[in-house]
């Protein structure tokens, strides 16, 4: 195993990838490095002095600069390294992609739920939703009801724990308290019998609804409904208390923008207009067992693989994500664009320095114009209340090597592959456009997945390099570790282990292959990912104002 890489010939700087204690020489194109401090896994240190005020280069863009003269061997940090990225402008030039061979899958289908309007899902799940936080305690009745009845619950390994707590105490036996250690247990599916076809019963309970601004309501509608209208939805119960922001009919508008002829099965129910809490529950309960009898009907066919929608998401990164996971990730991508299929990038703040590669990669004027002002609507946004995408990088970021957040968007963007952009979408936005598609989100972990899904994918791609425990409700995540020392330890949340690319066993495209032969997988039910089995059922919805 090399220790230390070299990303892009035009860098002057190299990434360690272990260890390397302080006086190492270093060999590099004929040239001797003697390392000046210990220099941590993941973390970077320059090829040749340089003065105070120079640019530091890594993917072969400017990350950032430095804030003082500085030795060749010596270690990046936020002490001596400040962020910097290139400006951006129109589109400029042609485009030039040389797509993948894909003729291995040229053939290869996933079992998937066909609906009507022409999606197709990777799972078979009914929503309860409620239009306004009022309504979430009435949400977790109808939860707690249904998931205990139909046995959808997860497992109850840790009520037997607080059970077996609670005898010994009343035994007296406070140092057997003490002593008591819980049986270890992995994830398993816990599937129900009464509608085998069925995966779930998701409950998308949230803080919004009403308060805040009109825009938060109207975008928390749009977001539901791009909920409902996706393809691993077989219809909806919603609950609305009747007098806030956001209205039953603004739900109903928002599904008709994303399909003017909508026919799911939704269920409304508006407490101020009930007889009662009882009776609307009962109701609700009662009608939504029905349609799950109906749901149930549906089964999986084999579906070309053109017609998967997969979300390219990150969160807990780290200095070797934009080694490892991050460019098989976007292999993968391109594996899926050339068959025909969509995949969604989405964190802007984390495009921060890469914008001009993007946009240049976009198919036309108008949808690059259309990043650009996205961008820079989002970027002064920030800046006017005092925060900017610089502040994007996060303790553990940082601690792990991605000390700017252009050194950190280098990487992140290295999810979307290189294949052309087709489309650019705001927030809350469908995809409907096969190829890659990027999408304005946070770079908060949960916010863009919740986004990404609500825009379509059906499935989505979560590289981490320090522990993430990121899910979905309704759609499967696959967690991809950066390193095998992640994957070895936290093995109960992470599906695929990249952090064989570091070590030299897997090329990104072998990699990249592997990915895609476990997101077929996984489509077609045929395995369910550790926050599937785990319920990692993670939802945020993003209000508009400045988050990173």
């Amino acid at each position: 195993m090399n220790t230390y890489l070299q990303i892009h010939p035009n860098d002057n700087v190299l990434v360690a990838l272990q260890d390397i204690p302080a006086g190492t020489h270093v060999s590099f194109n004929g040239q001797d490095i003697q390392l000046q401090q210990n220099i941590s896994a993941k973390h970077k240190f320059l090829i040749n002095d340089i003065d105070g005020n120079e640019p530091i280069t890594m993917y072969g863009v400017l990350v950032g600069k430095s804030t003082r003269p500085l030795k060749k061997g010596e270690s990046l940090t936020t002490e001596n390294v400040v962020h910097d990225a290139n400006a951006f402008h129109e589109k400029d030039g042609a485009i030039q992609w040389q797509a993948p061979d894909v003729s291995k899958w040229k053939n290869a289908t996933f079992m998937g739920y066909q609906r009507e309007d022409g999606q197709v899902g990777t799972r078979n799940y009914w929503l309860v939703i409620p239009l306004v936080f009022c309504e979430n305690r009435n949400v977790g009745v109808i939860k707690t009801a249904f998931e205990k009845g139909l046995g959808f619950s997860p497992a109850e390994v840790y009520n037997e724990q607080v059970q077996d707590l609670v005898a010994l105490y009343k035994s007296g036996n406070i140092d057997a308290v003490k002593q008591y250690e819980a049986e270890n247990i992995t994830a398993t599916d816990k599937r129900n019998i009464i509608f085998p076809n069925i995966d779930g019963i998701k409950f998308l309970t949230h803080e919004g609804g009403c308060g805040g601004t009109r825009q938060d309501s109207d975008a928390l509608c749009a977001l539901l409904a791009g909920y409902i209208h996706h393809s691993n939805v077989a219809g909806a119960t919603i609950l609305s208390l009747g007098c806030q922001h956001a209205q039953v009919s603004i739900l109903q508008e928002a599904l008709k923008k994303l399909n003017p002829k909508f026919n799911k099965p939704v269920l409304v129910y508006e407490q101020q207009k009930s007889a009662s809490e009882f009776a609307m529950l009962s109701a609700a309960i009662k009608d939504t067992f029905l349609a799950l009898v109906e749901a149930n009907k549906q089964t999986r066919q084999p579906t070309p693989l053109s017609k998967l929608v997969i979300g390219l998401e990150c969160g807990g990164s780290d200095g070797f994500s934009g080694i490892s996971a991050n460019p098989a990730v976007g292999h993968t991508s391109d594996l899926l664009v050339a068959l025909g299929g969509t995949s969604i990038l989405s964190e802007f703040p984390e495009l921060c320095g890469v914008e001009q590669e993007l946009i240049n990669r976009c198919v036309t004027e108008e949808i690059s114009d259309k990043f650009i002002r996205i961008m820079r609507a989002y970027e002064n946004q920030a800046q006017s209340v005092g925060s900017g995408f610089y502040m994007n990088p996060s303790p553990g970021n940082i601690k792990d090597g991605l000390i700017t957040d252009a050194i950190k968007s280098a990487g992140a963007a290295k999810k979307g592959g290189t294949s052309p952009v087709t489309d650019v979408l705001d927030y809350t936005e469908y995809a409907t456009k096969p190829g890659l598609n990027l999408l304005c989100t946070p770079g908060n972990d949960v916010e863009s997945t919740s986004a990404e899904v609500g825009s379509g994918a059906n499935i989505v791609l979560f590289t981490t390099g320090l522990g993430t425990p990121t899910g979905n409700p309704i759609a499967p995540v696959v967690k991809l570790a950066t390193n095998t020392r992640l994957a070895t330890r936290m093995k109960d949340i992470i599906d695929i282990n990249t952090g064989t690319i570091i070590s030299g066993e897997h090329s990104i495209a072998e990699m990249g292959e592997q990915i895609l032969e476990y997101v077929i997988k996984a489509a077609s039910g045929e395995v369910h990912t550790k926050a599937e089995q785990l319920n990692q059922d993670d939802f945020i919805p993003w209000k508009r104002g400045v988050s990173l």
